[in-house]
């Protein structure tokens, strides 16, 4: 798989119901979506440069034997942690002096450091090597995965729910992860005594942490929080 396909590949699949992809349905609430969009792009050209040109300083340094197996147990934490991800706590609204785009990428750029995306960005720009490639990719895979969520957000929470969603991101990044493990780990670990229990354990954290994040609220429950743009309907009795 290339650079960038896997970038993008992996961008898309972890910002769906990711809280960044909420944000800027959020965003789209009070602003037009092109604006809202043009500031995605602003803030992901910005906050993947940073993690790509990191993955790509690290790989200088770290033989790709190490670097490969990194980014397979770093899949598997990332599908972990797409399982078990908490909402983002709702924004307060804030008078800003910056024009829309501007509010917007600030906002994004701030919510995206550290976030899965961004690590994604990193661990694939030290495994590839390739950071113009790697940076393309993620940023595709964001404007796809945020332009889904503005223009089909409500849609999607109303007819795929929230928890299939995060189950599905969550099982790419696994399968992915098994893998590039597969493909790097040395033959002699490559054997029942190992991957039994490898199976086991990964099988168990998936089950404890899968149900342990099952009170998530779905998106579009904080995107009319955020807007209440109708109002209640009236029944008469």
């Amino acid at each position: 798989m290339s650079a960038f396909i896997k970038a993008f590949v992996f961008v898309v699949v972890g910002e769906m119901g990711d809280k960044t992809q909420i944000l800027a349905m959020m965003m789209a609430g009070k602003y037009k979506a092109k604006q809202v969009l043009i500031g995605v792009l602003i803030a992901t050209i910005l906050n993947h440069a940073i993690a790509v040109g990191i993955g790509t300083y690290l790989s200088l340094f770290l033989p790709m034997t190490v670097i490969s197996i990194t980014a397979g147990i770093s899949f598997l934490i990332f599908g972990l942690w797409t399982i078990r991800e908490e909402a983002p706590k709702g924004e307060k609204e804030k008078t800003s002096r910056f024009g829309p785009i501007m509010t917007v990428a600030i906002a994004f750029f701030l919510a995206e450091m550290g976030d899965k995306t961004q690590l994604i960005a990193i661990a694939i720009a030290a495994e590839f090597r390739q950071p113009l490639l790697v940076l393309a990719g993620t940023t595709t895979g964001m404007m796809v995965a945020d332009g889904i969520g503005i223009g089909f957000g409500a849609w999607i929470c109303k007819n795929i729910p929230e928890k299939t969603i995060r189950w599905v991101a969550s099982m790419v990044y696994i399968f992915f992860g098994i893998l590039t493990l597969y493909d790097s780990l040395p033959g002699w670990m490559i054997r029942l005594i190992y991957i039994v229990p490898f199976f086991l354990i990964l099988g168990g954290l998936v089950y404890l942490i899968g149900i342990r994040s099952g009170q998530r609220p779905q998106p579009c429950d904080q995107i009319s929080a955020q807007n209440p743009q109708e109002p209640p309907v009236e029944q008469n009795l």
